[in-house]
């Protein structure tokens, strides 16, 4: 079981470098969580890369069979601590809005992260990359 970052689901979108890789990753998990939080932010930075992402975010989400995650009380525990711990402007990991969602997800079903970047690196979270 892995939680999954909106920069995966962007560079896949995006067919970056990394896809393969993150691909790959998703595919060797059993469960692939993304908050609904996350599905909004994909949502939004892909409207804002090109419309027809819009079209194929659903499809991808789809294929990878993507378990989307209400965000409950709990959650919003994890992200205000991931924020107050990691936050942009307290922490070298200077976590956003959006990274504190995706956090959340993976501290609260006690998954590694896959993410996309050095943010979450600086985190005590695991990353769902093999080393």
């Amino acid at each position: 079981m892995i939680a999954v970052d909106t920069s995966v689901l962007i560079a896949i979108l995006l067919n970056e470098p990394e896809a393969g890789a993150l691909t790959s990753a998703i595919g060797g998990a059993d469960r692939v969580l993304i908050g609904a939080p996350t599905l909004l932010e994909t949502t939004i930075v892909a409207s804002g890369k090109s419309p027809r992402l819009l079209y194929d975010l659903p499809e991808l989400l789809a294929d990878i069979d993507a378990e989307a995650i209400d965000f409950t009380p709990r959650h919003l525990d994890a992200a205000t601590d991931a924020f107050l711990r990691f936050g942009k402007g307290r922490h070298p990991a200077a976590l956003n809005y959006g990274d504190c969602m995706s956090y959340a997800v993976a501290r609260i079903a006690g998954c590694p992260l896959l993410y996309k970047g050095a943010d979450f690196a600086r985190t005590d979270i695991p990353s769902a990359l093999p080393a």
